[in-house]
């Protein structure tokens, strides 16, 4: 086939474990024009790349194998790029934005609020599986209640009732047949069931369909749970928005809102889009979005986010992003194609998975006939323990295992703002042993802010005020910073008039009849004495990487005021929990080395200064090559090649999208203490794929034993496998509760 390979998805319904993407993977994969072929049972999805390839071969084809399929909103179509580390060529990243979609919500988005979602798009018990559990119990109910009157029609009685449950089952191991997947969990139990009418056993039979055809229902239960957390997700983002145009507000679609649109957020409200407050005031409860339970106070300036909810007080929002890249889209989008994305342990199970299956049909048949043969035992009694071994040796539970952990941590992370592109991801971040850390933006605030006010001969607070008159209208980062520290003290400057700026040297200006000047220790020197004592405070100030302005006001010097971009507040926090991790912990910046010292003194971690991008890259590589698993943190352009280098590349949220684009995971919301719990995840998640290998083969051991030796047989064998496969679902859902640590 010729052409450009193009991408397309698919909502597939249906789906309830692994073992029903691999045959859909499987078969969709044989089509001509197929490329490649990823499926997600938790998202509910199908990513086909194609070269031409018939799309309505590809619905037809998914539709034979019993699932129900159609193609999502075009938004997405493009093919998704691949971002592949150098230890790891075998995974994809997609874009953690929806760019280009146009003023449309996603369809990952789309998809919840228009499109079928799997076991989501009604209650459990209108399914077509509970439909058809509901049939085959009530026929093993008639066939019971019938045999009463008829007690010579037995077996025939309970054959019908079987073949009620049965013929669903074997239609759809016929297809995987057909389709490339001959070694199927609807194999396995129609092969069971067949031979246990064959051995006199059709009640046994009817009962092992009805209690699969139960298991297979409470599997889609609970991994519609999964799917229904990355939709409450989707669901935080009002359907409507209040426009307002020419002083006139008027009720939308929240999906039409463009940026640059000015939205009216009620009390009450929740925030239809991403944006900045032009005017109002209130607390915002951001606990849905960041997991924060304490609302925060918003002002003009103030960035809001979308789904969060406005407690009180009427705010105007100018909307700085679409739909189609907002907060929740973002999340939304990323998780579902994170989780098409494999982790290795996750392919490891497949592939063992693929030989697995065969092999029990194997070690089944070898049970039924070697002891009849070789120590003439009955043929009854052994062709019944190799048909329960057929059923105990379901591979369901080992292979639902990994990718329900994984899914279930990639959605309790993204509700703590945590994106991981992928199980890849996942598994590698708690392997982390080194996390090197920018320093603007990332380890501090990314803004300067007054840290000392130095009074001579007037108060501290007129030492402000004065300053904050000469900065008024400026939007230079020290003349905010004064500004908004003059703000929090409740100073209300009055501008100075005749203001002016004096290129490198700094600001003057005329207030109540007084000449000012802000601006550096040198150039006020120029006009008024600074006196020994007050130079070698400047001189200290300096050395804790503080700009120092010094005020004179006429001839006479006022004081001083000394600005730092600060860590952030939980940065201490943050890099003490990495440590207690055993990671160790490195600053590269760009800045100059004199301030990264001060920085890094005060939080007590190793600097490198004064990098260029590529110098960052070449610390990176360095560490690697030193045996170290490497994770790096920055939210610049100039991170991004560094971030591409280390084995995790981690985004500080606000960030740029080039930072966004190139790395492995973002912390949408900017708290280093959040670097520290992406390690806490993925070794949790890690811990309880453990587990759920450990339930699900230590079941099946158990049972295979017991069957040998004639303790149990058909019952509990398909018992043993629901059971297991549930087991490892709820563990894995455990994870849906993580919450991390916070400051």
């Amino acid at each position: 086939m010729s052409g450009e390979e193009t991408t397309t998805r698919f909502r597939v319904e249906g789906m309830d474990c692994a073992s029903c993407a691999s045959k859909i993977d499987t078969a969709v994969r044989r089509l001509p024009g197929v490329e490649d072929v990823s499926v997600s049972v938790v998202a509910g999805t199908m990513t086909v790349g194609h070269r031409g390839a018939d799309l309505g071969q590809v619905e037809k084809k998914v539709t034979d194998l019993g699932y129900r399929v159609s193609p999502l909103s075009p938004g997405r179509q493009a093919a998704l790029p691949k971002h592949d580390h150098a230890d790891d060529h075998d995974h994809d990243h997609g874009h953690a934005h929806g760019h280009g979609h146009g003023d449309k919500a996603p369809d990952a988005l789309a998809g919840m609020h228009g499109h079928d979602h799997g076991a989501e798009t009604g209650p459990w018990w209108q399914t077509g599986k509970a439909r058809l559990t509901l049939l085959s119990a009530l026929a093993v109910i008639a066939a019971f209640a019938l045999e009463l009157f008829m007690p010579g029609w037995h077996t025939p009685l309970f054959i019908l009732a079987m073949l009620v449950g049965l013929i669903p089952i074997a239609r759809r191991a016929f297809q995987g047949a057909i389709n490339g997947s001959p070694f199927s969990i609807e194999t396995l139990m129609t092969v069971a069931a067949v031979g246990a009418v064959f051995i006199d056993a059709a009640e046994e039979a009817a009962i092992v369909v009805l209690l699969f055809l139960v298991g297979e229902l409470l599997e889609g239960i609970a991994t519609g749970r999964a799917r229904a957390s990355i939709k409450a997700l989707a669901d935080l983002v009002p359907r409507r928005a209040q426009r307002e145009v020419d002083g006139r507000v008027s009720e939308v679609d929240a999906a039409e809102l463009s940026v640059g649109d000015v939205v009216l957020v009620r009390p009450g409200d929740r925030i239809p889009a991403d944006g900045v407050v032009m005017s109002g005031e209130g607390a915002v409860d951001e606990a849905p979005v960041t997991g924060e339970s304490v609302p925060r106070h918003k002002g003009p300036e103030d960035q809001v986010f979308a789904g969060t909810v406005n407690q009180d007080g009427a705010l105007r929002v100018k909307v700085t992003a679409a739909a189609a890249d907002n907060t929740i889209a973002r999340i939304v989008s990323l998780v579902e194609e994170a989780q098409e994305s494999k982790a290795p342990t996750e392919r490891f199970i497949d592939r063992f998975s693929r030989y697995y299956t065969p092999g029990v049909l194997v070690a089944g048949a070898l049970v039924a006939v070697l002891p009849p043969l070789l120590t003439g035992a009955s043929w009854d009694e052994w062709i019944y323990k190799g048909l329960a071994i057929l059923l105990i040796g379901c591979p369901c539970a080992l292979v639902i295992s990994t990718p329900a952990a994984i899914a279930a941590a990639l959605s309790a992370g993204a509700r703590q703002g945590l994106l991981m592109k992928g199980g890849v991801v996942l598994e590698q971040l708690g392997k982390i042993n080194t996390v090197a850390l920018d320093k603007t933006g990332t380890l501090t605030a990314g803004r300067a802010q007054v840290t000392d006010i130095l009074a001579v001969r007037r108060s501290e607070v007129e030492v402000l005020r004065l300053a904050a008159a000469l900065e008024v209208g400026s939007s230079h980062p020290l003349a905010t910073a004064i500004l908004a520290e003059a703000t929090s003290a409740g100073v209300a400057p009055v501008a100075a008039t005749k203001a002016a700026a004096l290129g490198g040297r700094g600001v003057i200006g005329t207030l109540d009849g007084v000449e000012l000047f802000l601006g550096s220790p040198k150039a006020a020197a120029e006009r008024a004495s600074l006196s020994d004592e007050f130079e070698a405070r400047i001189g200290q100030l300096n050395d804790e990487g503080k700009t120092v302005s010094v005020l004179v006001a006429g001839r006479e010097l006022a004081g001083l005021i000394a600005m730092r971009d600060e860590p952030r507040d939980d940065a201490r926090a943050g890099l003490a929990a990495l440590k207690a991790l055993g990671a160790d912990v490195v600053m590269l910046t760009g800045d100059n080395a004199r301030t990264a010292r001060a920085i890094g003194a005060d939080l007590g971690i190793d600097v490198r200064a004064e990098l260029l991008p590529e110098d960052k890259q070449r610390i990176v590589v360095g560490l690697k090559a030193d045996g170290r698993i490497v994770a790096k943190v920055g939210d610049g352009i100039n991170d991004a090649p560094a971030l591409a280098a280390a084995d995790i590349g981690i985004a500080m949220g606000g960030g740029t999208d080039v930072a966004l684009e190139t790395a492995d995971a973002a912390v949408l919301h900017g708290r280093v203490i959040d670097v520290a719990n992406l390690i806490r995840i993925s070794r949790a998640t890690m811990a309880n794929i453990g587990q759920n290998i450990t339930i699900a083969l230590g079941l099946k051991a158990v049972f295979l034993v017991t069957t040998i030796i004639g303790v149990t047989g058909l019952w509990p064998a398909i018992l043993a496998d629901t059971g297991a496969t549930l087991l490892v679902t709820a563990n894995a859902l455990r994870l849906l509760a993580w919450k991390g640590e916070r400051v």
